[in-house]
């Protein structure tokens, strides 16, 4: 579930292996790049955690965070 944290959209996520982990965030670096909007995110063997916020729109939560975050949703 997405939280917000310090006006950034937050999520971690644990998969079985540092493969699953690493494959998942290939899947959300596409359509990251698609969408023309990158996130903030670490990876730890098998934790990604994810935060999204606006850059361009001085570090808040934007519709584009919200749409990118379903998105990555839609993958799991």
């Amino acid at each position: 579930m997405w939280e917000e944290k310090k006006n950034q959209l937050y999520r971690s996520f644990e998969f079985k292996d540092f493969k699953e982990a690493f494959a998942f965030m290939t899947k959300v670096a596409l359509i990251a790049e698609k969408m023309d909007h990158h996130p903030n995110w670490t990876n730890v063997y098998n934790k990604v955690e994810i935060y999204l916020n606006t850059h361009d729109a001085g570090d808040v939560i934007t519709d584009k965070d919200h749409k990118l975050a379903k998105a990555i949703d839609g993958l799991l």
